[in-house]
């Protein structure tokens, strides 16, 4: 089991780097990890990425708080990432 907590970013502006997202959502918490999903032939950003942050609460705060909201023109969509 992952130490931490994830949540699932979809809509992610294509210029978007993990620095930005990083900043942003450390508003709702304590952020250990950001990873931007790229297409492995074209290292393009494919629009979404994963969010670790230290605890439950801070990733339950995240969604809470930064859900649709707007991040570089874009509407994100957060949710609690799949466990697997």
């Amino acid at each position: 089991m992952s130490s931490g907590f994830s949540v699932f970013v979809g809509n992610l502006p294509y210029r978007a780097t993990e620095d930005d997202l990083g900043h942003y959502f450390s508003q709702a918490g304590n952020v250990t990890q950001v990873r931007i999903v790229y297409d492995r032939q074209t290292n393009r950003a494919k629009g979404f990425g994963f969010i670790e942050f230290a605890n439950e609460q801070d990733a339950q705060n995240a969604v809470n708080q930064l859900n649709d909201t707007e991040f570089q023109g874009r509407n994100l969509r957060v949710n609690l990432a799949n466990q697997r």
